[in-house]
């Protein structure tokens, strides 16, 4: 078995630093959690929302896919979506997608790669809706442009889940966000796609 008792010593480390600088963190972060913001990001261990947020535990409520897609059978991401809204009153929700993203690399070719095709078949929709748009493109413009317009139509399915609709019929303070990040500069990016109901 491979050893990996290194990462318990750096949690330590983690854990006592941050008690150095705020020695009470521990304690008020346990009592209860109370983000204001829920990020639906992809799973890829480049794209971590506390770090390039800037944000500590305790302040943003994630939720990760492959492809940070927000489908309206995917319980798991629609009940982080209710338990964020209803629950936490969460007033931003991020859907968060990068540049160089696997996931719509993958959704870009007709090879098989198994269980994960049927996931990839919603990103090969947005592929599909935007056709005459990426046919102009270039192989790499079309790929950051593909992941762009992914996040685009992420945004759209969060906006029209029945949890946020009913947010906004009920008047609560909540905008949708469309986000990309470049792993290769570590900048996020508003797509300038955000939506409140109004």
């Amino acid at each position: 078995m491979t050893d990996i008792t290194h990462l318990f010593e750096r949690n330590k480390q983690w854990a006592q630093t941050i008690k150095d600088e705020q020695p009470d963190f521990f304690d008020q972060l346990s009592k209860q959690q109370m983000p204001e913001y829920l990020w639906i990001g992809c799973s890829d261990s480049r794209v971590p929302a506390n770090q390039l947020l800037g944000l500590l535990p305790g302040e943003i409520f994630v939720h990760r896919n492959i492809a940070n897609v927000v489908v309206h059978t995917d319980l798991n991401c629609l009940s982080v979506i209710q338990y964020a809204v209803e629950v936490l009153k969460v007033k931003h929700i991020f859907v968060c997608g990068h540049y160089g993203c696997g996931g719509v690399a993958a959704s870009m070719t007709e090879d098989q790669h198994g269980l994960i095709d049927n996931w990839l078949r919603h990103i090969k929709d947005v592929q599909r809706f935007n056709e005459a748009e990426l046919n102009s493109l270039s192989d790499t413009e079309k790929f950051n442009r593909l992941c762009e317009l992914n996040v685009i139509e992420q945004v759209k399915n969060v906006a029209n889940t029945t949890m946020v609709q009913n947010a906004w019929d009920r008047q609560q303070e909540l905008t949708v966000h469309g986000f990309i990040y470049d792993i290769n500069n570590g900048i996020l990016k508003n797509l300038e796609v955000s939506v409140n109901g109004q």
